[in-house]
């Protein structure tokens, strides 16, 4: 129980070995923390939509990526300014056209895991 603190040692436990790895695969409570956060951005529907588009076009404009969304350009730059202040996205100007893209390799990574072929694989192992 090496990774059990100090103050939890005296409570009952089954198996050391299981809380030693849950503990380890828990890890620190701040990047527990900064993945709730980054879940809870992705929890949004029209968010993640957005993030899947800008992932598998790449740089895209905010009318581009409302089209391919279906969404209103208005809804779309409210949605991805809060993208962009987490650090999600980024801007990049092109003249008087501003694309978006993915900033973060975590997200990019996550969004792979969500992809409708990923989906459409799934469902084929499944069936099979």
């Amino acid at each position: 129980m090496h990774l059990v603190p100090k103050e939890q040692r005296s409570r009952h436990v089954l198996d050391d070995e299981q809380v030693c790895h849950a503990i380890s695969g828990i890890g620190e409570p701040a990047n527990v923390a900064s993945w709730s956060s980054l879940f809870a951005l992705l929890g949004d529907p029209s968010r993640l939509t957005l993030l899947l588009g800008i992932h598998h076009a790449g740089p895209i404009s905010v009318t581009d990526l409302a089209v391919a969304a279906d969404m209103r350009d208005t809804s779309v730059s409210q949605a991805l300014r809060l993208l962009r202040a987490n650090g999600l996205v980024t801007a990049h100007r092109e003249g008087r056209v501003v694309r978006y893209t993915l900033a973060d390799d975590k997200v990019a990574e996550l969004l792979e895991r969500v992809t409708p072929r990923a989906v459409s694989l799934a469902r084929f192992r499944a069936a099979h």
